[in-house]
């Protein structure tokens, strides 16, 4: 498998993940509980776009 490849992949993971974190916020009770959820989420996220930016060869991150 090739590092492109293998980058693909952690992206699709993370970006499942996060979907799976905002499915969970919304089923929370706990205010506090979603807060963190919807936090996690959004980090992840935005750590999926920097990966899928490296991935397709884009020298600049981000921000």
């Amino acid at each position: 498998m090739s590092e492109s490849d293998e980058l693909r992949n952690r992206v699709q993971q993370m970006r499942a993940k996060a979907k799976d974190l905002n499915n969970e916020a919304e089923r929370a009770t706990n205010p506090e509980e979603r807060r963190r959820l919807k936090e996690k989420a959004r980090r992840i996220e935005s750590e999926s776009e920097q990966v899928s930016g490296m991935a397709s060869g884009d020298i600049y991150p981000m921000k």
